[in-house]
């Protein structure tokens, strides 16, 4: 007993997530990610793969939804998704409560004529001229 506790112990290897080790069914739902599968972060493959175990027990309007967002996903440049990350870890703290009213910005905001919308990032200030 004593010698077990003495052994070192191994750390089990990293799951292997690379696309060719994916089931045909995880392969097929995540089919929009396919040619970057491989560059995506451990902990994001894993997030998607945990996704799949929930995807069969959609409604079919929630399957079309999910694959139409891994769609949009897929087009973003590594930058935008940092964005659309930290803009989720943003909207996350607000209290539901509040969500609601964020929404209601958002869709009079989506409604308005694209010439008629502001950048969504803030304006840094030019500075005053010399003197």
């Amino acid at each position: 007993m004593l010698l077990a506790l003495a052994m070192p112990t191994v750390a089990a290897p990293a799951k292997d997530r690379r696309w060719a080790k994916l089931t045909a069914d995880q392969q097929l739902i995540l089919a929009p990610l396919k040619d970057q599968w491989d560059r995506l972060e451990p902990d994001q493959r894993g997030k998607w793969i945990s996704m799949t175990k929930r995807y069969p027990k959609m409604t079919p309007k929630g399957q079309v939804r999910v694959q139409r967002r891994m769609e949009k996903w897929a087009e973003l440049t590594p930058a935008q998704r940092k964005q659309a990350r930290e803009n989720y870890r943003r909207i996350s703290k607000v209290p539901p409560g509040k969500r609601g009213e964020l929404q209601q910005q958002w869709s009079e905001y989506q409604s308005l004529p694209p010439q008629e919308r502001q950048p969504a990032a803030p304006r840094t200030k030019k500075p005053a001229p010399a003197k």
